[in-house]
């Protein structure tokens, strides 16, 4: 059966510091460390269930243990934080405990288990019940990965088996007829990792079942899911598709699990299609993907780019990349990391957003869509406990193997260190300070040595590009691939990366006609109040022929990761920052600018990002 093209190396040590160590210690001490005790009701909604009155609680309610676990584990993976660790083990214990005998982990009372709606508000309530399980499924399944802790395999178990009990086969109510398919159709993707870990035929059984209900109709033949099996073969986009909504996502990959498991290309082609559908249509010049919840077929469109949504993204493109091995994936997933995942944080670690527009200004969660707080869950929402997991899921795809050697996929100041071969244990430290430069040195080390190939990612974007081991300048180096360097290496060996860092330009279209996004290697160069003297309705035009900027030092609190200055056509001084660092400050930003002589460009798979370099 087919096998990943490529995938995390297991067990690599992970030392990230520069501007993403920094939001992964302040994630850790001030959201994820800290997020049970200030919210109780996370696992209290799971023990009073049953308890009169019934909870008032939001139909997704389910899924905050869960997004937080996964978060958690993955956030864990990049920094061994011993504290953190001890935090997951007695959250997972918890959990586990207040498991019914059935199986059942949700917050909905006896009688409304998995049944699509519950008694809970007044009126009643439709429920994301599977939804919810689903995430717990799969933070579960990744801290047995990590730890082989049974209890947390033990726990995802008795939900596939309660799952199979009560959907799979000739039962009076199938998953499709629970309602809100997009998210309750979600386990396909869980049930299939169950599967590969247990060898139970039974989860599988059910995961195909799902796919087939992906095309369900009602009586009346409109569309009750998604169908996303036969319209990515049929290379329908996404955003035409009958469930467009981003939640959509996590049922798609259970698509490419499933061709995993049997082979069958038309899981693969259907995943694929709408992978590349959403970046060519529906991801934005930040990184982000959805306009008002969900794909409009429009990169262009103001609506909100929601948090989850671009979590989802985020996980889609890691899978896409597992499949593919494409360096072009990488490259989404670097612009959507450092602009969008960054930029939907605070930098004190303690908030993110529901919404982080490409024009506007950063509010966090708890502001944007406080009507889901309630008593004893006040800073829960869907995003406040998925965000952290945009920063952990790093961990998927820096430093990645195939039957070759290592991919190394993230640049900046880190170590990383991976198992090679039977006995060896190579250390990559990188010395940078990437992306505000494009030089990256790598240091190796290695306890033997030993064979293999070294693949470094070289961006889409960086059109000179050079490479050189030890002295020797490497030939042959282009963008939107792999330069690979396959050798014998040995402790001392340095390989010296220069990327182009000159800027290129995305010229807008539609309600973005006019404007441009300007970019300097993956960064969105970004307007932001705080740092200019003018404000956002006197923005100064620039001239893309004269653009010879210069890089600021970052001074003082709060200040941006990097930062340039540019003399405007009128001859004003323009500061523009990374769109990460944009609006920090709670002040307005716009990553849409005026700039003449920049001609458009049309999408393509090998320059997705539809920039271009004048002069």
């Amino acid at each position: 059966m087919p096998r990943p093209t490529c995938d995390r190396v297991a067990g690599a040590d992970h030392h990230v510091q520069g501007t993403l160590g920094g939001y992964l210690a302040a994630v850790t001490d001030q959201w994820l460390a800290v997020a049970p005790d200030a919210n109780p009701g996370m696992l209290e909604i799971l023990r009073d269930r049953d308890r009169r009155p019934y909870r008032d609680m939001v139909p997704w309610a389910g899924e905050f243990a869960g997004k937080y676990l996964t978060a958690a584990v993955q956030v864990l993976r990049l920094t061994d934080d011993p504290k953190l660790r001890g935090i997951i083990e007695a959250f997972v214990d918890e959990l586990a405990s207040l498991q019914d005998e059935s199986g059942y982990l949700g917050p909905w009372p006896q009688g409304h288990h998995l049944t699509g709606m519950a008694p809970n508000n007044e009126g009643g309530i439709a429920t994301w019940d599977a939804w919810g399980h689903y995430h717990v499924m799969l933070g579960l399944l990744l801290w047995h990965e990590d730890t082989g802790c049974t209890q947390a395999l033990g726990c995802a178990r008795a939900i596939g088996d309660l799952l199979v009990e009560t959907f799979l086969g000739d039962v009076p109510q199938r998953l499709v007829d629970t309602g809100s398919t997009e998210m309750n159709l979600a386990p396909v993707h869980s049930l299939c990792i169950l599967h590969t870990r247990t060898g139970d035929s039974r989860y599988l059984d059910l995961a195909v079942q799902i796919v087939a209900e992906f095309a369900a109709t009602n009586a009346d033949g409109a569309a009750l899911a998604g169908d996303y099996l036969n319209t990515g073969v049929g290379g329908v986009e996404f955003f035409e598709t009958p469930k467009p909504r981003w939640e959509s996502l996590h049922p798609i990959m259970g698509l490419v699990e499933l061709y995993y498991i049997t082979g069958d290309a038309r899981y693969r082609d259907a995943f694929e299609s709408h992978w590349w559908s959403i970046v060519k249509l529906d991801r934005h010049n930040n990184g982000g993907f959805s306009s008002g919840e969900q794909a409009q077929g429009n990169p262009y469109h103001p609506g909100a780019i929601e948090t989850c949504c671009t979590i989802a993204w985020v996980a889609m493109g890691v899978e896409m990349l597992r499949l593919t091995g494409n360096s072009i994936v990488a490259d989404e997933l670097e612009l959507s990391t450092i602009n969008s995942v960054v930029g939907l944080h605070s930098v004190s670690g303690r908030w993110a957003t529901y919404n982080t527009p490409m024009n506007g200004v950063r509010r966090a969660s708890a502001h944007d869509i406080v009507f889901q707080s309630r008593e004893g869950t006040p800073e829960l929402n869907c995003c406040s406990v998925n965000a952290a997991r945009g920063l952990g899921m790093v961990s998927d795809w820096a430093l990645m193997r195939d039957d070759d050697g290592l991919l190394l996929n993230w640049y900046g100041p880190c170590v990383l260190r991976a198992d090679v071969g039977d006995c060896c244990v190579v250390t990559l430290e990188q010395r940078t300070d990437y992306p505000r430069s494009g030089g990256v040195t790598i240091h190796v080390t290695a306890s033997a040595p030993v064979e293999f190939d070294l693949r470094l990612r070289i961006p889409h974007w960086s059109e000179r590009t050079s490479v050189v081991v030890n002295g020797d300048p490497v030939k042959g180096v282009s963008g939107g691939g792999y330069c690979s360097l396959s050798r014998v290496w040995r402790s001392g060996d340095v390989v010296e990366l220069a990327l182009d860092m000159s800027l290129h330009f995305w010229a807008g279209e539609r309600e973005c006609a006019g404007v441009t996004s300007v970019y300097r290697g993956p960064v969105l160069l970004t307007y932001d109040r705080r740092l200019n003297d003018m404000d956002p309705d006197d923005i100064p035009t620039l001239d893309a022929s004269n653009m010879d900027g210069r890089v600021c030092a970052p001074e003082g609190r709060r200040q941006p990761a990097a930062l340039m200055e540019f003399t405007a056509a009128d001859g004003r001084a323009l500061r523009l920052c990374d769109f990460g660092s944009a609006g920090e400050g709670g002040s307005p930003y716009r990553s849409w600018l005026a700039v003449d002589g920049v001609a458009s460009v049309e999408f393509a798979r090998d320059s997705p990002l539809r920039t271009t370099r004048v002069g």
